[in-house]
């Protein structure tokens, strides 16, 4: 079977079993639904455990939580905001300073669903055309601020797909859902991972956050590796595997790169488990 025709994660579920070759994946998927699940108790149930949305929300009446992003584009459209809104950044900001920016694009943020699934069906359908500009991504920060700086708005929030994608969920919508599809079809035909790995400001914001965090994907049994190619084939970054994985030049098995979300698929498709989670500082490799 050429490289080409074979099943991804094949391997790991003959050798590991079903639930162990996606168990990372169905977590993520759990988190996610029920993430939406809290939001949605409210205007569908009238049980309020959460209020407000993605972008500013308040847990049980105790616990805000606020988008370090969104926040930075209210300051810069100069509107002072309330406190509550500056400890929940704060609480966001600690936390995935802690587990990984990028945790949030990939267990939290909904988007993340109709971008795996066109990464599915880009290699089901054996598509390979396309690539974008990687660190474009990090050039729209300060230009989102600059516009929301002149024209006094938070003009992100107009245009996200994360916000349009909750409010489509929780409202309804056509326009809203036509974003999340807008997004499905860019990285189904155009660019590979095109919106989290190139464009997101949001993703971006929070791998900057994130780019010294605790947890860690490692490559910490890659003795074992056996040049199968999974972990490329399913990581949403794959240019951040190789140095962990191949070790050269005495290179530490720790995947440090801002750029993962910790997703652990590359732990579920590797049939040999060469990939764990770990901390930053554990450098040994077996």
């Amino acid at each position: 079977m050429s490289q080409a025709d074979k099943i991804v994660g094949r391997e790991a579920i003959e050798s590991k079993g079903w639930w162990r070759a996606h168990r990372w994946l169905l977590l993520r998927r759990l988190s996610q639904l029920g993430i939406i699940g809290l939001f949605l108790l409210g205007p569908l149930a009238g049980i309020w455990i959460v209020k407000g949305n993605l972008s500013s929300s308040m847990t049980l009446e105790v616990l805000p939580l606020t988008d370090p992003f969104t926040l930075a584009q209210v300051i810069a459209a100069r509107h002072w905001p309330e406190l509550s809104a500056l400890v929940g950044a704060a609480i966001a900001i600690a936390f995935y300073a802690l587990v990984g920016g990028r945790v949030f694009c990939s267990w939290v943020c909904p988007v993340n669903v109709a971008t795996d699934a066109a990464s599915w069906l880009r290699r089901s359908l054996k598509i390979t055309t396309g690539r974008g500009p990687r660190e474009l991504r990090y050039w729209l920060i300060p230009a989102i601020l600059a516009a929301c700086a002149v024209s006094g708005v938070t003009v992100w929030e107009w245009v996200n797909p994360v916000s349009l994608t909750q409010r489509a969920l929780i409202f309804g919508g056509s326009t809203a859902f036509g974003a999340l599809a807008a997004v499905f079809i860019f990285d189904l035909l155009v660019a590979p991972r095109g919106w989290c790995g190139h464009l997101c400001p949001v993703g971006a914001t929070y791998a900057l956050i994130g780019s010294k965090s605790l947890l860690r994907v490692s490559a910490q049994h890659s003795s074992r590796c056996n040049d199968c190619a999974d972990c490329y084939a399913v990581c949403p970054e794959p240019q951040i595997i190789p140095i962990a994985l191949k070790g050269k030049g005495g290179a530490s098995p720790v995947i440090d790169s801002s750029a993962c979300t910790n997703c652990g698929r590359c732990i579920d498709v590797c049939g040999p488990d060469v990939f764990t989670y770990t901390h930053r500082f554990n450098h040994e490799r077996k």
